[in-house]
């Protein structure tokens, strides 16, 4: 069996307080093969640095997923093209620096493919995720029949859609964007896991992730204002996903809410 944690987004610097504190241990307890954490809030709560980037890796996340915050530190988009741990959705347009998906190794020498996509409801236009999804599993099958897809996405229903879509198709299937966790956790008729959104691993007394009095200056006097990360009630957020490396079907996923002060 391979055991794959995923991490919800890690918002800003009580996030990555939350990673340091908790993930060694929890590799080691758990025997963890792989860590997928979603960072394109790492830096500051908005975008991700080489610096923030390096820190996570040295402590335990293996791969990258994002978001369409990715591009908010322009810092990372030169380092892109060549830190190929980092995921861009792939449904971004192809001349788009970075990397669209990423072929991981474990040490019982299974692969295991990564890849990101990017809604559209509510969201930006970018192109249809359930056709370039399809089109990208006719790729990645020649490596893997091991897929594990993080889609960024704001609409529940969009993120729903998709998973029946490709129900069997791919392991797994784990909505982010919203930073709110979700009780849907399953395993789809075929064989798939699913959640519609693992949540946010920062801090819980928040508005997903930003000080309160920020995100209510914001709504109540409509004047965009600069946020900043919480600091309290600090929690990681993430899914547990046992998956089948001869049938590449998921038999199980747990979902993870746990405090850390």
């Amino acid at each position: 069996m391979i055991k794959i944690l995923f991490i919800g987004d890690i918002f800003g610097k009580p996030g990555r307080k939350v990673i340091s504190g908790l993930i060694p241990q929890i590799r080691k307890d758990e025997q963890i093969d792989i860590v997928i954490a979603n960072g394109e809030n790492l830096a500051g709560g908005l975008g991700i640095t080489p610096k923030t980037a390096k820190q996570m890796f040295d402590i335990g996340i293996d791969v990258f997923t994002s978001g369409n915050h990715l591009w908010d530190k322009k810092e990372i988009i030169k380092i892109l093209p060549t830190e190929k741990r980092i995921l861009r959705p792939a449904n971004y347009p192809p001349t788009v620096p970075g990397n669209d998906f990423y072929i991981f190794e474990t040490s019982k020498n299974i692969k295991i493919a990564i890849i990101n996509f990017l809604g559209r409801i509510f969201t930006i236009s970018v192109d249809c995720p359930f056709r370039t999804a399809d089109k990208y599993l006719e790729k990645i099958r020649s490596e893997t029949d091991i897929v594990f897809i993080d889609f960024h996405a704001e609409a529940t229903a969009e993120k729903m859609a998709f998973a029946w879509h490709l129900d069997g198709k791919v392991s797994a299937i784990v909505g982010t964007h919203t930073h709110i966790q979700t009780a849907d956790e399953r395993i789809l008729p075929q064989g798939t896991a699913y959640i519609t959104d693992v949540g946010m691993t920062g801090s819980h007394d928040s508005v997903i992730g930003i000080r309160k009095q920020d995100a209510l200056a914001r709504f109540i006097n409509r004047i965009p204002a600069r946020f900043t990360p919480a600091k309290k009630n600090l929690k990681l957020n993430a899914v547990l996903i046992t998956i089948d490396e001869g049938t590449a079907k998921a038999k199980s996923i747990e979902r993870l809410s746990i405090p850390f002060e």
